[in-house]
């Protein structure tokens, strides 16, 4: 794999999850030129940069010890890649401080460097939420590359921060640089929230939370379908985005103990204000994590999944089969691993690989719902 080369730092970087033969780079030329604008900026020791949706610490990796840097961004796996990056290249591990989206940062600060994340609701989230954090003379500067930079993206920033320059496209990538300026105090349109009639439950959805203005189609096929009489089994919702499979199941197995686990810091914290909402002080273990590889092997009954097919804008099955692979590992002999998922993904093949038997509870003319036994 090629190394980033700024002039900040040279860095050998690697993504997370870590697979083999890994195809793709944990940087790309948008970072590239957010490094070089930086340089050419001029910045000391002193200058405070916040470092927005940096995948695998590409941006805070080559600007720590160079700067004030501190890193946010709602990827459990981002805040891991940082964390083993600047391991990776002769750094200590927290290095660079890291705030989760789900918490506040603390300003003021001199420059902003933002990824342009695939969910503009988390764009807007973030702009709305520097407001009284830029210091004099601050810019922000979001990066993409040009195919994935939606009109939109410029729109937000000119709304909340100030004038956009976009600059000339460089490999492929492209600048919008804002000049902050007084803006009316703007009140952040979430979490958004909406409700569900079977179970009859109201649901609050962070910014970067999948599906947050409605239920997902998949999500809706599955509901009906959930297992009953659990008993007190070990339950975990893998994936489990605004908590609505665990909670769902749990209002139909009074008995049972369930792990909620996300990626997303926000779906997280979806989980933990909905699981409340609809279960007052119910015992339940919700935390962000890489699916369930901190889980104890053979420690759950059950595990419902809606799978992701895609890792931002890379779009496969790698995230989907490695969740089976941690189910099928924290599974008793003899549980089962439910899940939904389109038709044409296969997924039926994929498990038959893994488990004992796999057979199909429900169907629509769109999903599929599955029960892996192992």
């Amino acid at each position: 794999m090629p190394l980033l080369e700024s002039p900040f730092a040279q860095l050998d970087l690697i993504r997370q999850p870590e697979q083999q033969n890994e195809p793709l780079q944990a940087f790309d030329a948008a970072d590239e030129y957010l490094l070089a604008h930086l340089a050419q900026q001029g910045v000391s020791a002193e200058t405070r940069v916040l470092v927005l949706n940096d995948s695998f610490g590409a941006l805070a990796g080559s600007l720590s010890g160079h700067v004030r840097v501190t890193s946010s961004g709602d990827s459990f796996l981002g805040a891991l890649a940082l964390e083993k990056n600047l391991a990776r290249n002769g750094q200590a591990f927290d290095a660079v401080r890291h705030v989760p989206a789900s918490e506040a940062w603390d300003g003021p600060f001199d420059r902003v460097l933002i990824r342009v994340p695939k969910t503009l609701a988390l764009l807007e989230e973030q702009l709305i939420r520097l407001q009284g954090l830029l210091a004099p003379g601050a810019q922000v500067i979001a990066g993409a590359m040009i195919k994935h930079l939606p009109r939109a993206a410029g729109d937000l920033l000119e709304r909340y921060i100030g004038p956009v320059q976009a600059s000339l496209a460089v490999k492929k990538a492209r600048l919008l640089i804002a000049t902050p300026q007084d803006r009316e105090p703007a009140v952040s349109p979430y979490p958004t929230r909406y409700r569900l009639d079977a179970p009859a439950i109201e649901l609050l959805n962070h910014a970067n939370v999948f599906c947050r203005e409605g239920l997902d189609i998949g999500t809706r096929a599955f509901l009906p379908h959930l297992p009953g009489n659990l008993g007190s089994a070990q339950v975990a919702d893998l994936g489990c985005g605004n908590g609505v499979l665990a909670i769902a199941s749990a209002l139909r197995n009074p008995q049972a103990h369930y792990t909620l686990v996300d990626e997303s810091f926000m779906a997280v914290q979806s989980a933990r204000e909905n699981w409340r909402a609809a279960l007052g002080e119910r015992e339940v273990l919700i935390r962000a994590g890489d699916g369930l590889a901190g889980q104890a092997p053979q420690s759950l009954d059950v595990v419902l999944c809606n799978p992701p097919f895609h890792q931002q804008q890379v779009v496969g099955d790698f995230l989907a089969w490695r969740m089976f692979q941690q189910a099928r590992e924290a599974l008793v002999v003899g549980g089962a691993l439910y899940i939904v998922g389109n038709r044409h993904l296969g997924y039926h093949s994929k498990l038959a690989r893994l488990f004992r038997g796999v057979e199909q509870v429900a169907a629509t003319p769109k999903f599929v719902i599955l029960k892996a036994r192992k």
